[in-house]
Protein backbone atom coordinates (compact mmCIF):
# COMPACT_ATOMS: atom_id res chain seq x y z
CA UNK A 1 0.00 0.00 0.00
CA UNK A 2 1.73 3.55 -0.94
CA UNK A 3 1.91 6.42 1.19
CA UNK A 4 -0.78 8.10 -0.43
CA UNK A 5 -3.23 5.34 0.43
CA UNK A 6 -2.94 5.17 3.65
CA UNK A 7 -3.18 8.94 3.89
CA UNK A 8 -6.38 9.13 1.70
CA UNK A 9 -7.75 5.91 4.16
CA UNK A 10 -6.91 7.91 6.92
CA UNK A 11 -8.52 11.03 5.91
CA UNK A 12 -11.94 9.19 5.27
CA UNK A 13 -11.80 7.44 8.32
CA UNK A 14 -11.19 10.92 10.11
CA UNK A 15 -14.12 12.65 7.93
CA UNK A 16 -16.29 10.14 9.23
CA UNK A 17 -15.72 9.63 12.62
CA UNK A 18 -16.38 13.90 12.66
CA UNK A 19 -19.38 13.45 11.00
CA UNK A 20 -20.47 11.02 13.87
CA UNK A 21 -19.40 13.30 17.00
CA UNK A 22 -21.08 16.06 14.85
CA UNK A 23 -24.28 14.02 14.51
CA UNK A 24 -24.02 12.65 18.32
CA UNK A 25 -23.68 16.31 18.95
CA UNK A 26 -26.27 17.55 16.79
CA UNK A 27 -29.02 14.78 17.98
CA UNK A 28 -28.09 15.69 21.84
CA UNK A 29 -28.66 19.69 21.09
CA UNK A 30 -32.04 18.72 19.75
CA UNK A 31 -32.68 16.76 23.17
CA UNK A 32 -31.95 19.29 25.50
CA UNK A 33 -33.49 22.43 23.33
CA UNK A 34 -36.79 19.75 23.39
CA UNK A 35 -36.15 19.15 26.77
CA UNK A 36 -35.69 23.12 27.53
CA UNK A 37 -39.08 24.01 25.73
CA UNK A 38 -40.67 21.41 27.87
CA UNK A 39 -39.62 22.84 31.39
CA UNK A 40 -40.81 26.26 29.76
CA UNK A 41 -44.05 24.80 28.94
CA UNK A 42 -44.91 23.39 32.01
CA UNK A 43 -43.54 26.37 34.00
CA UNK A 44 -45.94 29.15 32.25
CA UNK A 45 -48.83 26.54 32.73
CA UNK A 46 -48.34 25.94 36.31
CA UNK A 47 -48.10 29.83 36.47
CA UNK A 48 -51.39 30.33 34.77
CA UNK A 49 -53.01 28.11 36.90
CA UNK A 50 -51.78 29.67 39.83
CA UNK A 51 -53.91 32.91 39.37
CA UNK A 52 -56.13 34.98 42.18
CA UNK A 53 -58.98 34.26 39.55
CA UNK A 54 -58.18 30.55 40.13
CA UNK A 55 -57.86 30.25 43.75
CA UNK A 56 -60.96 32.42 43.65
CA UNK A 57 -62.51 29.80 42.12
CA UNK A 58 -61.11 27.00 44.21
CA UNK A 59 -62.49 28.57 47.56
CA UNK A 60 -66.00 29.32 45.88
CA UNK A 61 -66.32 25.45 44.58
CA UNK A 62 -64.83 24.48 48.42
CA UNK A 63 -67.35 26.31 50.02
CA UNK A 64 -70.90 26.05 47.94
CA UNK A 65 -72.65 22.93 46.10
CA UNK A 66 -72.28 23.24 43.02
CA UNK A 67 -75.46 22.72 40.31
CA UNK A 68 -76.22 19.30 39.52
CA UNK A 69 -77.67 20.47 36.15
CA UNK A 70 -76.57 22.17 32.93
CA UNK A 71 -79.89 23.87 33.24
CA UNK A 72 -79.05 24.85 36.93
CA UNK A 73 -75.78 26.54 35.62
CA UNK A 74 -77.50 28.85 32.99
CA UNK A 75 -80.02 29.82 35.97
CA UNK A 76 -76.45 30.98 37.58
CA UNK A 77 -75.30 34.60 37.41
CA UNK A 78 -73.38 35.56 34.04
CA UNK A 79 -70.18 35.95 35.87
CA UNK A 80 -70.55 33.03 37.92
CA UNK A 81 -71.14 30.90 34.57
CA UNK A 82 -67.92 32.71 33.12
CA UNK A 83 -65.81 31.25 36.51
CA UNK A 84 -67.13 27.82 36.07
CA UNK A 85 -66.82 27.70 32.37
CA UNK A 86 -62.67 28.81 32.42
CA UNK A 87 -62.08 26.54 34.97
CA UNK A 88 -63.02 23.75 33.05
CA UNK A 89 -61.34 25.67 29.84
CA UNK A 90 -58.40 25.60 32.00
CA UNK A 91 -58.78 21.74 33.67
CA UNK A 92 -59.41 20.42 30.46
CA UNK A 93 -56.56 21.91 28.59
CA UNK A 94 -54.40 20.95 31.47
CA UNK A 95 -55.88 17.04 31.20
CA UNK A 96 -55.10 17.57 27.34
CA UNK A 97 -51.01 18.64 27.61
CA UNK A 98 -50.45 16.02 30.14
CA UNK A 99 -52.30 12.86 28.09
CA UNK A 100 -50.20 14.34 24.59
CA UNK A 101 -47.13 13.73 27.26
CA UNK A 102 -46.12 17.77 27.07
CA UNK A 103 -46.40 17.65 31.17
CA UNK A 104 -45.85 15.48 33.69
CA UNK A 105 -48.93 13.77 35.72
CA UNK A 106 -45.79 13.91 38.44
CA UNK A 107 -45.45 17.39 38.13
CA UNK A 108 -49.22 17.83 38.60
CA UNK A 109 -49.84 15.67 41.54
CA UNK A 110 -47.02 17.81 42.84
CA UNK A 111 -48.22 21.16 42.09
CA UNK A 112 -52.27 20.97 42.30
CA UNK A 113 -52.67 17.74 44.19
CA UNK A 114 -55.91 16.73 44.87
CA UNK A 115 -57.45 19.90 43.38
CA UNK A 116 -57.79 18.17 40.08
CA UNK A 117 -59.87 15.22 41.42
CA UNK A 118 -61.71 17.10 43.68
CA UNK A 119 -63.18 19.77 41.29
CA UNK A 120 -63.81 17.09 38.71
CA UNK A 121 -66.15 15.55 41.40
CA UNK A 122 -68.04 19.03 42.08
CA UNK A 123 -68.32 19.32 37.84
CA UNK A 124 -69.19 15.48 36.92
CA UNK A 125 -73.08 16.04 37.49
CA UNK A 126 -73.73 18.94 35.16
CA UNK A 127 -71.16 17.73 32.71
CA UNK A 128 -72.56 14.32 32.37
CA UNK A 129 -76.26 16.13 32.36
CA UNK A 130 -74.04 18.48 29.46
CA UNK A 131 -73.00 15.38 27.58
CA UNK A 132 -76.49 14.75 26.14
CA UNK A 133 -75.63 17.59 23.99
CA UNK A 134 -71.88 17.22 23.94
CA UNK A 135 -70.38 14.03 24.22
CA UNK A 136 -66.55 15.67 24.17
CA UNK A 137 -67.72 17.79 27.17
CA UNK A 138 -64.93 17.80 29.61
CA UNK A 139 -63.29 14.95 28.55
CA UNK A 140 -59.67 15.63 29.68
CA UNK A 141 -60.90 17.34 32.65
CA UNK A 142 -62.47 13.81 33.87
CA UNK A 143 -59.57 11.66 32.16
CA UNK A 144 -56.91 13.91 34.48
CA UNK A 145 -58.80 13.69 37.51
CA UNK A 146 -59.07 9.72 37.28
CA UNK A 147 -55.27 9.67 36.54
CA UNK A 148 -54.16 11.63 39.21
CA UNK A 149 -56.60 9.95 41.68
CA UNK A 150 -54.94 6.22 40.36
CA UNK A 151 -51.46 7.68 40.34
CA UNK A 152 -51.60 9.44 43.68
CA UNK A 153 -53.05 6.07 45.53
CA UNK A 154 -50.40 4.21 43.37
CA UNK A 155 -47.56 6.37 44.28
CA UNK A 156 -47.85 7.86 47.86
CA UNK A 157 -45.50 10.14 48.60
CA UNK A 158 -44.33 12.16 51.93
CA UNK A 159 -44.85 15.80 51.51
CA UNK A 160 -41.42 17.94 51.44
CA UNK A 161 -41.90 19.23 54.96
CA UNK A 162 -42.13 15.88 56.37
CA UNK A 163 -38.27 15.02 54.90
CA UNK A 164 -34.97 15.08 55.52
CA UNK A 165 -32.06 15.76 53.62
CA UNK A 166 -33.64 12.77 51.75
CA UNK A 167 -33.93 15.58 48.46
CA UNK A 168 -30.15 16.60 47.30
CA UNK A 169 -29.79 20.65 48.35
CA UNK A 170 -31.22 23.68 46.25
CA UNK A 171 -29.02 24.53 43.28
Amino acid sequence: MSTESAAAITGDIAIALSFLAALGFGVGQVRSAARDRRERLTVATVQGLQTRQMAEHFQRISSHDMPSTWSEIRALPADEIVSIIHYAQQMEMLGLMVYDGMIELALVERTLGDYVAFSWEKYKSFTNDRRKEDPYLNEYFEWLAKRLDDYMRSNPRTPAYATTGAQSEPR
